[in-house]
């Protein structure tokens, strides 16, 4: 089986493939503070308890955008593991072309992505990743990613909303019932919720304008499913998209 882990600023994602089939995936709190032991304690209880048959991990993939995490997490997997991880960078084979001005300024899990769509779905296409940022990437129709766009992530903007003002609550991120909020918490759930779907359908359809393309639109990240039934432009929701184009990676550079 294969062990896939994208290390985010807020959570780590991870998934168990076994050939291309997602068998399990979990997400954890990102915490600079664990060590490769505790780590291992909580990831190791997650895959004992979630699969019905023994797990034998033979093989592991990460990509990290927390620099001061990927030894911890590479030395994690070798020790408890006897394996030596995959590691994305830019080195790697994914299949596209990365045509940023320094490749290297691309966080791992945007080329991630962008494999992923690629070969799931051709191109144009536009990556919607919704987690501590929302991020947009975009791959032409013959797998060149030319950039994108980084804005502020749902939660961040709830976050600093709580943390900004003096009288604004921390409130559950959830479908509010109106884009009209009749109260504190329901107006900043509309405010966040919609909001964040009408910046990306107005991002889109800009990208659109700019390269005279109608490209295919995929969302991801945890909060996928919450924000991409709100937008006009998505046309479909795949939150697990960064574990399959590790799983491709893998595959690719075996």
């Amino acid at each position: 089986m294969l062990l896939t882990l994208d290390i985010g600023n807020t959570n780590i994602a991870l998934g168990i493939f076994k050939g291309k089939r997602l068998k399990r995936n979990w997400r954890i709190f990102t915490n600079l503070k664990s060590t490769s032991d505790e780590y291992w304690v909580l990831i190791d209880g997650l895959i004992r308890t979630g699969l019905r048959e023994p797990a034998r991990i033979d093989a592991a993939i990460l990509s990290s955008v927390v620099p001061p995490l990927t030894p911890v997490i590479v030395n994690m997997i070798k020790e408890y593991l006897g394996v030596i991880p995959m590691v994305v960078t830019d080195d790697l084979k994914t299949g596209i072309k990365v045509c940023y001005r320094d490749p290297k300024e691309v966080g791992s899990d945007r080329i991630v992505n962008a494999t992923a769509a690629f070969k799931l779905y051709g191109g144009p296409t536009i990556v919607v990743d919704l987690g501590t940022a929302t991020t947009f990437c975009v791959i032409t129709k013959k797998g060149e990613y030319i950039g994108g766009a980084i804005a502020p992530g749902v939660l961040t903007s709830l976050e600093a909303l709580f943390q900004k003002t003096a009288r604004l609550p921390k409130v559950e991120l959830i479908r509010p019932e109106s884009v009209i909020g009749k109260d504190t918490i329901s107006s900043m759930q509309a405010g966040v919720v919609f909001g964040c779907a009408a910046m990306i359908d107005g991002m889109v359809e800009r990208i659109g304008e700019e390269l005279k393309i109608e490209p295919y639109v995929v969302a991801t990240g945890g909060l996928a499913s919450l924000i991409a039934p709100e937008s006009r432009m998505i046309d479909e929701s795949r939150p697990f998209l960064t574990l399959e184009g590790l799983r491709m990676i893998f595959e690719m550079n075996r």
